[in-house]
C-alpha cells in the first residue's frame, strides 16, 4: 500500500507513518466489505488487562499482517503484558503466535516481557466475544511538595538532580555519565550517592527522595533498564536494588518511577491538567500517561520500542533490533541518524550527547542543515500525535528533552502543528502542546521526582 503525505519528512523521504497506513488500510477494507471483528487484550500483573478493538480482513495478505504486527507490538510496548488474547481470524493470529516466541522475529520483546513480569510469554488465540473484560488501574502518584527533599532523573548520558525546599526549588544541576557500558553496579551506586550528596548539601536536612530512571520500575526495584544493559547477569540483583540500597542509607522514605510517568506528572503539576501524555526526547524516548481522572494507569508506555514508522528499511534501535521504533525518532538517536541525510559530518569518535551538541550549536548560527533535522523530527511528531492517540485518550502533550531545547525544539513544534493542520485536520484543535521553559526542559523530571514520597509525619 503507498502512502501520500501531505507533509513530506525533508531528510526522510522513505518514512512510512503508521497512522497512515492503518487509516488506509480500515478504509480498504470497509470499501471492499471485508472487515471483520478483532479485539486484542493484553494482560499483565494481578490480571489487570487492557482492550484494543478494530477490524481486520480474515485473510493473512501482506497488508493485514503489516497493520495487524503493527498493532500488536504498540499494544505491547504501551500498555505491557506477559499475554496477548487474540481475538480474531486464525490466519493472522498465528502469523502473531510465530512472530511472538523464543526463536520468532519478537523475541526480544518475548524475554523482555518474560523478564518483567516474571512469567512465560504467550499467544491465546481465540474470538471477539472471548477476549476478557477490560481491567485498568487507576492510582495516584506524587505532588508532594512539604519539607525538604531531592529528586534525581537517570538517563543514558547524563543525570540530574535537584534539592526542594517547602516546594521551592534550591537547586538543581545535571552531570555527564555513561552507564550502559558499565558492567560493574558500584559504578552506577556511587555517582548517584555523589548526587545526591550535592543536592543534599543545599538542603538543611533531607526527609524525602524521590528518583525518576528510564527502564521498568516496579516496588523501587529495576526489572529491566537499558542503563543497565552492560551489568552481567550474576550481578544484575545487585544493581536491581541499587535504590533500595539509596533508601537505607538515607533512612529517608524513598520512591522511583519510570522516567515517563514522571514526564506526566511534571506536566500535571506544571500545567494542572489532566489528560495528559508526556514525551521526554533525551537519551532515549520516555513516555508516561495521566488519565482524565488524574490517575495513573500502570502501563509500561514504553513508547521507545513502540513502532510510528511502517518502512520497512527504516534504521534498526541497537538495542531490540527492531526498525520504525519511537527511540530512532524522538531521542538524540534520531538527531544522529539524520546528520548522513543532512550532510553534516562530525567525528567518528563523538558520542551522541556531543553530537547534539554540535547541531544545537549549528542552529544556533542558522544553519540550514541543523534545520532540516529539526523540521524532519517535527513531521516525525506531527505523524506520531494522532496514532499515539488511537491507544492514549489524552488533550495535552507535553514535550521535554534535551532534543527539544533551543531553537530547534520550537521548530519541531511547528512542524508538528502543521503536520496536524494539513494531514489530520479534523484533530487538529484537539490537542494542545506545551513546552516547559528551558530550564525545566532539562531538570522539570528530577523537580517532580522530588514530589513522589509521602512523608510521613
Amino acid at each position: 500500500m503507498s502512502l501520500e503525505l501531505r507533509v513530506p519528512a525533508p531528510l526522510d523521504p522513505g518514512f512510512q507513518p503508521a497512522v497512515v497506513f492503518n487509516r488506509n488500510y480500515l478504509k480498504k477494507i470497509r470499501e471492499a466489505g471485508s472487515a471483520v471483528p478483532l479485539v486484542i487484550g493484553v494482560e499483565r500483573e494481578s490480571g489487570l488487562v487492557s482492550r484494543f478493538s478494530t477490524r481486520v480482513s480474515a485473510q493473512a495478505d501482506a497488508d493485514t499482517l503489516r497493520y495487524v504486527e503493527g498493532i500488536v507490538k504498540f499494544l505491547l510496548w504501551a500498555y505491557g503484558g506477559w499475554k496477548i488474547h487474540f481475538g480474531g481470524p486464525q490466519p493472522p493470529g498465528e502469523h502473531i503466535r510465530r512472530l511472538y516466541s523464543k526463536t520468532g522475529a519478537r523475541a526480544f520483546d518475548v524475554d523482555l516481557m518474560t523478564r518483567v513480569y516474571e512469567r512465560p510469554f504467550e499467544v491465546a488465540l481465540t474470538d471477539a466475544k472471548s477476549v476478557p473484560a477490560e481491567r485498568e488501574m487507576n492510582t495516584t502518584l506524587g505532588g508532594h511538595l512539604d519539607g525538604c527533599r531531592i529528586g534525581f532523573d537517570l538517563g543514558a548520558s547524563d543525570y540530574k538532580v535537584a534539592a526542594v525546599k517547602d516546594g521551592q526549588v534550591v537547586y538543581s544541576d545535571e552531570f555527564p555519565w555513561n552507564p550502559k557500558d558499565e558492567p560493574d553496579p558500584r559504578y552506577h551506586y556511587e555517582h548517584l550517592a555523589a548526587g545526591l550528596k550535592t543536592a543534599a548539601s543545599h538542603l538543611p536536612r533531607v526527609d524525602a527522595i524521590g528518583g525518576s530512571s528510564a527502564g521498568v520500575i516496579v516496588n523501587n526495584k529495576i526489572m529491566v533498564a537499558s542503563l543497565l544493559r552492560a551489568v552481567p547477569a550474576a550481578r544484575f540483583d545487585e544493581a536491581k536494588n541499587i535504590f533500595l540500597r539509596i533508601r537505607d542509607d538515607w533512612g529517608v522514605p524513598l520512591e522511583v518511577a519510570n522516567d515517563g510517568d514522571v514526564t506526566a506528572l511534571a506536566g500535571a503539576m506544571s500545567l494542572k491538567a489532566n489528560g495528559l501524555l508526556g514525551v521526554a526526547m533525551g537519551s532515549s524516548q520516555a513516555a508516561g500517561f495521566l488519565n482524565s481522572r488524574g490517575g495513573m494507569t500502570g502501563w509500561l508506555s514504553e513508547l521507545a520500542f513502540a513502532p510510528v514508522d511502517y518502512n520497512p528499511e527504516a534504521a534498526a534501535d541497537e538495542w531490540s533490533g527492531d526498525r520504525g521504533v519511537g527511540v530512532m525518532y524522538f531521542s538524540q538517536q534520531a538527531v544522529n541518524k539524520l546528520l548522513p541525510a543532512a550532510d553534516i559530518s562530525l567525528p567518528d569518535d563523538m558520542g551522541l550527547p556531543e553530537r547534539l551538541k554540535e547541531v544545537q550549536a549549528l542552529m544556533g548560527k542558522g544553519d540550514e542543515r541543523a534545520k532540516k533535522i529539526y523540521e524532519t523530527i517535527g513531521v516525525y511528531l506531527g505523524y506520531a500525535i494522532p496514532h499515539y492517540a488511537d491507544f492514549y485518550a489524552f488533550q495535552h502533550l507535553l514535550l521535554l528533552g534535551r532534543v527539544t531545547t533551543g531553537a530547534g525544539g520550537d521548530i519541531v513544534l511547528a512542524k508538528a502543528r502543521e503536520v496536524l493542520v494539513k494531514e489530520f485536520p479534523e484533530l487538529a484543535g484537539r490537542f494542545q502542546l506545551h513546552v516547559p521553559d528551558e530550564k525545566s526542559r532539562r531538570v522539570g523530571q528530577a523537580v517532580a521526582a522530588a514530589s513522589l514520597p509521602e512523608i510521613k509525619r
